[in-house]
């Protein structure tokens, strides 16, 4: 193969137009003319200069558009790196510039803000809206709709996803096309999938959820996609008929089942339901199962290893646990503190090992070298257990990460905002139960004394410094923040005492 993942996902469908995606509207785009764009934006970026290896930035709503760009960064041989949409200015500033980034594509909405970005890093800018306008589609549409696919080794950097640090610095995981073809080639097989199904996609394609699991599995098992700009309820009850599987957050199926019209009927043609990002709730499973007569299939991963566990398509899909290793992934619990392994049943910190590995984090050699084992296995800083019939159970996080909505949260970040704010001595960020999101951000705060806190303006600060899923859900101000002898915080007792907070 000339390029690995794009022969394997995209080349295959050379000469075709069956159909690739379904669109809200009614209309449908074929294999063909979808690689037709492909092709075109392709030449685009060559044009612009850019070279196998270099790094292509976007942050876009999600589109067909804004998919081809993900499909000519690969025939292209360019790293790609999709950014959440929620970030803010200095957010994306910072992984444009640590990236290296040599083009940055952006809404037209927020050109002038990219602009800035993009000078300052040395990168080009193009625009790119929803509907396919802007000046990238400018430049398209003067170019051949034919490309010469850049050859690429398995072991070579397809793309960038920035995961945040406890430090508060985000790293940037490299992921090779093996780490992304064999995860994909993977999950066709055990969750059975064909060119007879048809996935419905309502993800956000700005992470590994959304789109190197729901969109690369649709290509190389060749089923369309019902593909939606984002979860609506009512969209969801509209297209779901059609579909035979769906991919979601635990946030999807909660509110799903809070309108009636979500029932057995509604869903008879649909196979199968996986979630992930976030715990799901074994309530949640339950209800779920009473509603639909479906049993949702809870997998787990991660940006650095893509998906390393599943329940089986075929036997027991047990709540509150994650299934089994996949086939190709190896998976044990280690003492944090040996590394040693240790006996089925015992909590420890989980680690993995197989093709779905990242490469390591970009320009942070001793970070890579903390997480990464010499011997190939990735030490999660998830703790968990294997139960006595060999299901993995995720009971913990080692680093306190908060997962929203599934959304990616780490404390330090908001903890900094926080701390800076004015009269605010200092903070503490946990997660605590929320029925929609699985979790969310909670934030305490102890003040300066003889100082006064208006906690209206630290929330209207967040909506100008954070992504919107950052922003804590409530401020609570405690007289001092529970500590051990050590001094360390005890956020375990913050979680422990108000883990009710929303769940009352």
């Amino acid at each position: 193969m000339i390029n690995p993942l794009f022969d394997t996902l995209f080349e295959c469908h050379c000469g075709k137009d069956t159909v690739f995606l379904h669109l809200p509207d009614g209309s449908v785009l074929g294999h063909g003319s979808f690689l037709k764009l492909v092709a075109r934006y392709a030449n685009v970026f060559s044009d612009i200069g850019l070279k196998p290896g270099d790094r292509l930035a976007i942050q876009a709503e999600k589109s067909p558009h804004s998919l081809a760009v993900y499909a000519a960064a690969v025939q292209s041989g360019l790293i790609f790196l999709p950014l959440n949409t929620g970030y803010t200015a200095p957010e994306l500033g910072y992984f444009v510039e640590d990236s290296g980034a040599r083009l940055l594509i952006c809404d037209p909405s927020t050109e002038a803000a990219c602009a800035t970005i993009a000078r300052s890093a040395g990168a080009a800018l193009e625009t790119l809206s929803a509907s396919g306008s802007g000046s990238l589609q400018d430049r398209a549409d003067a170019v051949s709709d034919q490309f010469e696919t850049v050859a690429r080794a398995a072991d070579d950097l397809a793309a960038f996803l920035y995961t945040s640090g406890t430090t508060g610095r985000s790293k940037g995981a490299m992921l090779t096309q093996t780490n992304l073809l064999s995860n994909a080639q993977t999950l066709v097989e055990i969750w059975q999938f064909s060119k007879e199904d048809v996935l419905f996609h309502a993800l956000p394609i700005f992470h590994t959820h959304g789109l190197f699991v729901a969109t690369n599995v649709s290509l190389l098992a060749g089923c369309p996609m019902i593909f939606m700009p984002k979860f609506d309820v009512d969209q969801t009850i509209e297209h779901l008929p059609k579909a035979t599987t769906m991919m979601g957050v635990p946030t999807f199926y909660t509110r799903l089942l809070h309108d009636p019209r979500f029932d057995s009927a509604l869903v008879s043609h649909v196979r199968l339901f996986i979630s992930g990002s976030a715990p799901l709730l074994a309530e949640t499973h339950a209800q779920f199962e009473a509603r639909t007569g479906h049993r949702i299939l809870e997998r787990y991963g991660m940006t650095e290893t893509n998906m390393s566990t599943s329940n089986p398509y075929e036997g027991e899909r047990k709540p509150g646990t994650v299934g089994f290793p996949l086939p190709d992934v190896e998976l044990k619990i280690t003492d944090a503190e040996t590394g040693e392994t240790l006996p089925d049943g015992e909590i420890g910190q989980i680690e993995v090992r197989g093709p779905n590995v990242f490469k390591g984090y970009w320009q942070m050699p001793e970070k890579t070298r903390d997480e990464l084992r010499e011997d190939g296995f990735f030490i999660t800083g998830d703790l968990g257990l294997i139960d006595e019939q060999g299901y993995v159970q995720i009971v913990g996080r080692i680093k306190d990460l908060i997962i929203s909505g599934g959304y990616n949260i780490y404390p330090k970040e908001i903890e900094t905002f926080l701390d800076d704010q004015p009269g605010v001595l200092e903070s503490a960020v946990v997660g605590v139960p929320h029925p929609d999101f699985g979790e969310t951000v909670v934030g305490f705060l102890v003040i300066e004394k003889d100082q006064h806190v208006d906690l209206n303006t630290i929330e209207t600060a967040a909506r100008d410094h954070l992504a919107r899923f950052k922003h804590p859900r409530k401020l609570v101000v405690l007289p001092e923040l529970p500590r051990n002898t050590m001094g360390k915080v005890q956020k375990n007792v913050l979680r422990a005492d108000y883990r009710t907070l929303f769940t009352d």
